[in-house]
């Protein structure tokens, strides 16, 4: 892990396209911008996890499942 010190209004960059800034400092809370291309999905950890715990328990429905979803749909 890089830990960097950065000031309110100083920036970082990654790569070529994305660019993070300080915009905000109030006690132990940091006001971050960041300016991204919008083909790079950009999310809060928290939710990244909850997205990511969704999509491994919608990997794990089985045929059977999809079956009766479909009977239910035919009636």
């Amino acid at each position: 892990m890089l830990a960097l010190t950065r000031k309110k209004e100083e920036s970082i960059i990654i790569g070529d396209k994305i660019e993070i800034k300080i915009l905000e400092i109030q006690g132990d809370k940091v006001k971050l911008g960041i300016e991204a291309p919008k083909n790079v999905p950009i999310h809060r950890k928290e939710i990244y996890l909850e997205i990511q715990e969704e999509n491994r328990i919608a990997s794990q429905i089985n045929v059977n499942n999809f079956n009766s979803i479909k009977d239910i749909f035919k009636k």
